[in-house]
């Protein structure tokens, strides 16, 4: 699993502009590269959002159908 700080570092190459850097400077196969991995890190951000979604409420609708808390 990735950790926060892999996912710091990555948000700091971008706010950076380094990672801007690399794609100019790298060759077509590079740019490619970022491009690819830019494109699945929205991808992987879609699914997270969708599986944060439901990690938080299912367990709230639970508890509101129920009335019972459900057990971590």
């Amino acid at each position: 699993m990735l950790t926060i700080e892999e996912l710091n570092k990555f948000e700091e190459l971008m706010s950076s502009g380094k990672l801007e850097e690399q794609f100019r400077g790298g060759s077509l196969n590079k740019q490619y590269e970022i491009l690819d991995l830019l494109e699945k890190l929205m991808d992987v951000a879609e699914l997270a959002d969708a599986t944060a979604t439901k990690l938080i409420f299912k367990d709230s609708y639970l508890e509101m159908l129920t009335g019972v808390k459900a057990q971590k």
